[in-house]
């Protein structure tokens, strides 16, 4: 027996496709069944990593009785918040200013035109943790419905209202100064953990965001505090169980203070935003922890996320054999069987004990120093470091042997947008050809897969199945911003002409030219109940602030002063929230570092595959520097940078410039660099 959700391609879908629920998915035919039978529909987001949403549909959803009850009084709808965060957004929104909080699963119950009355998130099976029963909810809600269906439709329409509001930059706008940054990172360190690092107590999140602004603002102005802030958030996450210490890759969050226990889902998101994150804090300090945790990470998003056509994966789920983390704790007797003599070694840097850290199990984790370890062990730190790397190789071995967690094979836009740009940049900083090769098979997929004949975007692939549903504006602003990235490192004009012609399109499909910003929807999306735009960094960043950053960057090479002003003014309105909520809006505040940051422009004449000008690029990317955009070719190019830019006496020529008034064009490394080190206006 199946139900509707049999022909969908979402790895979450088709894990109800066999629930006696009659699923239906989002779409005409389940509003107009809403709509003809007058029944209230039943909405339930989630996604295929969830655990909690695992749980509920063990509990309730493959329940005979419970899944009778819903049939008769509720038309059923499941919907992938990954493939739909159009209806995430809205319905989250929604639940969130009902009851005060959300999560996923998300429970949402609609009148038949849409219009969210009840909310919420998991509900247990039977009454507990002083919550009612799936079951119990269900009844209370038919009853309702059949007896205050007058009220319940008034104050569903209230709530659409109210809703329908948070989609405007409000507020009046603040000119941007230095006083904004001294701000935020005033609640920044109040909300620092100075102990173990990260923002806030359990559940910790990985708030990379935040990480790349304490970097910009170190390189910015030197700020003392800044640095310290994001390399101990670094270190210790590093070190602790949230990090795959065997394989690679960063979970979810962490459920407690201590970076220990992870929520052991893997998104490709998280990775591709500390990835980067991590390498840019190692172009900053030159710490080798940090480059070999961009590798590390990379190698894994390459070796177990990666279609062969060139795609990446979606997620790979926190459960495996119907257990949370099962894949990835570890028993002695087990460490000592695949290790022999290397096993006290390897557990005694990882902190194995007899007892477990975890419900009587291991989650691998950096306990004590390598000094400390290898001294411990009779062995010098070198000789101590090579074994600890060939013991990880045999217990990936022995693990790759287990049960694997499932894998969301789905690919979405935006979230290959984050793995590309942090596999260009990677590529370029890290002498890495075969990240650069991954990024450029990444983004010729994506041109080939996801781009329409019109320029348009799809959303979501699945082998074998055509692209689909339209893409949202972080699909543009992601992709966008790591074409930019895979430019600078190629230096193919290609990269460059589909970054604008993505830039393009979102100025004509996405822009609220009466409120400012970007809708998440375009202009000829699916009518919903409103249309919505975010405006909050939350797991990944803004669509929003994504946009504003790629207007920046584009108004240099192209000297389009309406995307710089565009820009500008989305960042302004924001100041208010900035200031206050800076873990919330921390893209936002990378896009005003580099507003402030009085960005230049490097543009250099010649051959990209010449040494002289390879040279000249080297030198550019020698340092950490956030705020420039770099143009590398001949005049003749469609990037407006290198216009009427020309080798001096055949050689490549630099020109560095600031809003395109120039600098005395430069010939050698060493004239460059010391350009590069000078403030502009001296």
């Amino acid at each position: 027996m199946s139900n509707r959700l049999a022909n969908e391609t979402s790895p979450y879908l088709l894990q109800h496709a066999g629930n006696p629920v009659a699923w239906y998915p989002w779409g005409e035919e389940a509003l107009r069944k809403a709509r003809e039978e007058n029944k209230p529909i039943l909405l339930s987001i989630g996604y295929a990593a969830c655990h909690w949403c695992h749980v509920m549909a063990h509990e309730s959803f493959e329940d005979a009785e419970t899944a009778a009850f819903m049939n008769e009084h509720f038309v059923n709808v499941k919907v992938d918040r990954e493939e739909r965060p159009d209806l995430d957004s809205i319905y989250m929104n929604a639940v969130v200013a009902m009851t005060g909080q959300g999560g996923w699963p998300m429970t949402v119950v609609l009148t038949p035109d849409g219009e969210p009355f009840f909310g919420g998130t998991y509900f247990p099976r039977t009454p507990r943790y002083g919550m009612p029963s799936f079951k119990q909810v269900l009844g209370q809600l038919a009853r309702a419905w059949q007896e205050r269906r007058e009220e319940i439709a008034e104050n569903a329409t209230q709530v659409s209202q109210h809703l329908s509001r948070l989609a405007t930059l409000e507020g009046q706008a603040n000119t941007l100064s230095e006083g904004l940054f001294q701000r935020a990172l005033a609640v920044l360190e109040r909300n620092f953990d100075g102990r173990k690092g990260g923002f806030g107590r359990a559940p910790k999140f990985p708030q990379a965001m935040a990480i790349e602004f304490l970097l910009r603002r170190h390189q910015q102005s030197g700020d003392q505090q800044a640095l310290p802030m994001a390399e101990l958030t670094l270190e210790q996450m590093a070190y602790g169980g949230m990090y795959d210490q065997v394989g690679g890759g960063f979970a979810r969050y962490s459920t407690d203070d201590e970076w220990l226990v992870p929520h052991f889902e893997k998104m490709l998101y998280d990775n591709g935003l500390l990835a980067r994150a991590y390498l840019h804090a190692w172009r900053v300090t030159g710490r080798p922890l940090y480059r070999r945790i961009v590798e590390e990470t990379l190698d894994w998003m390459l070796r177990e996320m990666r279609h062969p056509d060139g795609g990446f994966y979606s997620s790979l789920d926190a459960d495996s054999e119907g257990e949370e983390g099962r894949f990835y704790v570890w028993e002695p007797a087990e460490i000592r069987q695949i290790l022999g003599d290397e096993a006290r070694l390897f557990m005694d840097y990882y902190g194995v004990s007899e007892g477990g850290n975890w419900e009587g199990k291991n989650i691998l984790h950096v306990s004590r120093s390598l000094e400390e370890v290898a001294g411990a062990s009779g062995l010098g730190e070198a000789e101590a470091r090579e074994k600890l790397a060939a013991a990880r190789q045999k217990m990936y071995a022995a693990r790759a042997r287990r049960v694997w967690p499932g894998l969301d094979d789905k690919v979405l836009t935006a979230w290959n947008g984050l793995a590309l740009a942090a596999l260009a940049e990677a590529g370029r900083d890290l002498d890495r050809p075969d990240y650069t090769q991954a990024a450029v098979q990444n983004a010729e997929f994506l041109y080939q897969t996801m781009r329409q004949a019109d320029g348009r975007l799809r959303r979501t692939w699945k082998a074998g199945v055509e692209a689909r549903y339209n893409a949202y504006l972080e699909d543009y602003a992601y992709l966008a911003d790591a074409l930019l990235a895979l430019y600078q490192n190629t230096f193919e004009e290609r990269w460059f002409r589909w970054a604008g012609e993505l830039t393009g399109i979102m100025m004509a499909h996405f822009q609220d030219e009466a409120n400012g910003g970007f809708f998440d929807t375009s202009d000829d999306h699916e009518a919903l109940i409103y249309r919505p735009k975010d405006l909050q960094d939350n797991a990944t960043p803004s669509g929003n602030a994504m946009a504003a950053y790629v207007l920046l960057q584009l108004s240099l090479y192209t000297g389009n002063g309406d995307y710089w002003d565009v820009a500008e003014k989305m960042v302004s309105a924001l100041y208010g929230a900035m200031a206050q909520y800076p873990t919330g809006f921390a893209h936002w505040l990378c896009a005003a570092t580099f507003i402030l940051g009085r960005p230049r422009e490097v543009a250099i004449a010649g051959d990209p595959a010449a040494a002289d000008t390879a040279a000249l690029v080297d030198t550019v990317f020698a340092a950490y520097r956030p705020h420039l955009v770099v143009a590398v070719g001949d005049d003749g190019t469609h990037i407006p940078l290198l216009a009427g830019r020309e080798r001096r006496n055949g050689r490549a020529t630099a020109y560095v410039c600031y809003r395109f008034a120039c600098q005395a064009p430069v010939t050698t490394a060493e004239e460059l660099a010391e350009q590069l080190e000078v403030e502009i206006g001296e």
